[in-house]
């Protein structure tokens, strides 16, 4: 693969959060960490690599009983040769990267230290809006996750929660910019809605840089295994990972670029298509209500076995989502193992916490409370958690919810809020 052009030089500049609402101790600890951050890193300095992806290495050499040291060391210089580093990012030139990003120089706005231009242009708007919480490499471990429930979304495994696509698609630009924008509810992701358009897409296209970047990292690892031979021993020239085309290891690279960029690309071709939803009121909305209720706790949505009879959250789970399961049950570890799970707590994985269904009865749904929000949710799940999807069918066959009920049970959902 040609060598990508440098996109940007080092800057001054430091740190700043937006953390949403907490209580007065914890800003303060929160504050205490950030000034810690800023004091290690100081005004002028550089940061010249983006951390590995330790957990995942550790997580896979578990699974395939096998080191992964020399794969996960040369997929991160691989990923830095395409990608650069935290202060200097680059963009792979390929003709499936080439239409990912809305503009290449957006990763100029967004990297670095912060600072202003003369022309009032902000400069680090990663490190300025979102490094406390997500990290500088977007794996969720930044100095403030310790104090959220649930943790900052790690944007390495390409998977994201709220969106307007089918399960196992990437969210579209707009997806983005929307959380952006609103915010989650619920959670400690604020909302940006005062930042000016210009910077709003600029993180956009950040956040699709570091979720790329960290995925196809993580694939590499993955492949340097199971196509190329990696063990204890370098594999040879012929099979290393590189980030050129003339080794099988490089074809091996640019295949996994070509996927993971292409997922991006075609994300607004899988968006869910929402029909149309009728406002009911009187005696319509009463038997739609009714008929929701119904469905809420029968076999087929069987919402109640996960979120309480009253939709109160109330029942029991032991389940987990996927960004702990990777590095707990699919590897045959219980999470509340201490001394099991310590390696990988050491090499920055958090703290495992168990899934904690809505409580809808608050009227608060962190992926958006409206109609074709609801309906995406049930009929799609919830990414990367045990929510599960429910099959949308022509007719009334026992196994799946007709278009109309799906309607009946939002009413229904939407109404557990409301004061009776």
């Amino acid at each position: 693969m040609e060598e990508s052009s440098r996109l940007n030089e080092g800057r001054c500049g430091g740190l700043s959060d937006s953390l949403g609402s907490f209580s007065f101790g914890s800003l303060v600890r929160i504050a205490a960490l950030v000034f810690f951050v800023c004091l290690l890193l100081g005004c002028d300095a550089r940061i010249e690599t983006f951390q590995p992806n330790e957990v995942f290495s550790l997580s896979l050499a578990k699974a395939r009983s096998t080191s992964t040291e020399l794969a996960g060391q040369d997929a991160s210089r691989v990923a830095e040769e395409l990608y650069g580093t935290p202060d200097e990012p680059l963009w792979p030139d390929s003709p499936a990267a080439e239409s990912v990003l809305a503009d290449k120089q957006n990763l100029v706005r967004s990297s670095g230290p912060v600072s202003s231009e003369k022309d009032g242009t902000h400069l680090g708007l990663f490190r300025e809006h979102c490094v406390t919480c997500h990290a500088l490499e977007g794996s969720g471990a930044g100095p403030a996750s310790v104090f959220q429930n649930p943790y900052p979304r790690d944007f390495r495994h390409g998977v994201f929660k709220w969106k307007s696509t089918e399960r196992g698609h990437k969210p579209t630009r707009r997806d983005l910019r929307e959380l952006l924008v609103e915010g989650i509810p619920g959670t400690a992701m604020p909302s940006f809605a005062l930042l000016n358009s210009e910077d709003l897409d600029a993180l956009v296209d950040y956040v699709v840089f570091l979720s790329a970047r960290g995925e196809v990292e993580r694939r590499m690892t993955a492949a340097a295994i199971d196509e190329l031979d990696y063990g204890e021993v370098s594999p040879g020239p012929e099979l290393e990972l590189s980030s050129r085309r003339e080794s099988e290891g490089g074809e091996v690279v640019q295949d996994v670029l070509d996927r993971v960029h292409t997922d991006w690309v075609k994300a607004a071709e899988h968006q869910v298509v929402v029909p149309p939803f009728a406002e009911f009121s009187g005696e319509a909305l009463t038997a739609s209500i009714a008929r929701g209720k119904a469905l809420f706790h029968g076999q087929i949505a069987n919402c109640a076995g996960c979120h309480g009879p009253a939709g109160n959250g109330s029942m029991p789970t032991l389940d987990y989502d996927d960004w702990t399961k990777e590095y707990t049950t699919r590897i045959g570890l219980t999470p509340d193992d201490r001394e099991a799970i310590k390696p990988f707590r050491d090499v920055g994985a958090l703290r495992p916490r168990a899934i904690a269904p809505r409580t809808l009865q608050d009227g608060v749904f962190h992926g958006g409370g409206d109609p074709a929000s609801l309906f995406r949710r049930i009929t799609q799940g919830i990414a990367g958690t045990p929510m599960p999807a429910v099959e949308v069918v022509s007719e009334p066959n026992g196994k799946g919810l007709t278009v109309d009920e799906i309607w009946d049970l939002v009413r229904y959902v939407q109404q557990l809020s409301t004061p009776q």
